[in-house]
């Protein structure tokens, strides 16, 4: 397995034709966001999708950006659209990821770094901590977790 970082990748309409094969609505818009070039208009000019791959297999995807859909806040980074294809669910391949997009967030001097989701239980195992309730763009409560950059 191998993590590719999408706007480092040459076949880049191969890579979002499989992120459009995600059956999640986040997944999707990712999908249209990436096909029109405005992903990092939304979420920051250093925004970077990382890839876990198995040859020309996607296994499991995220971002690290600036901004996510936690918006009035000025903190960050952010972990975002998060997605394992169901295939691969139950292997921990997400932390994997997850360790890339921090590792990232460390070299760039980043002190923490932020999730936003509806998700309880799931990102605790990789070794972030509920930081606090927010509004997502949408107005409606976002969990957000946090995990300090050592």
């Amino acid at each position: 397995m191998e993590v590719k970082e999408f706007y480092s990748v040459e076949d880049k309409k191969y890579w979002i034709d499989q992120i459009k094969k995600s059956d999640w609505a986040a997944g999707q818009f990712l999908y249209e966001l990436l096909s029109k070039n405005q992903l990092k208009d939304l979420c920051g000019e250093t925004t970077k999708v990382f890839l876990l791959t198995d040859g020309e297999q996607l296994i499991s995807f995220c971002t690290l950006a600036e901004l996510d859909d936690v918006r009035d806040t000025d903190i960050g980074p952010w972990i975002g659209f998060v997605y394992t294809f169901p295939q691969f669910r139950g292997h921990r391949y997400m932390g994997i990821l997850l360790n890339s997009a921090y590792e990232t967030a460390k070299a760039d001097g980043a002190g923490q770094i932020y999730i936003s989701t509806g998700e309880t239980g799931l990102y605790e195992k990789y070794g972030y901590s509920f930081y606090q309730m927010m509004k997502d763009m949408n107005g409606e409560d976002s969990r957000v977790y946090k995990k300090e950059i050592s």
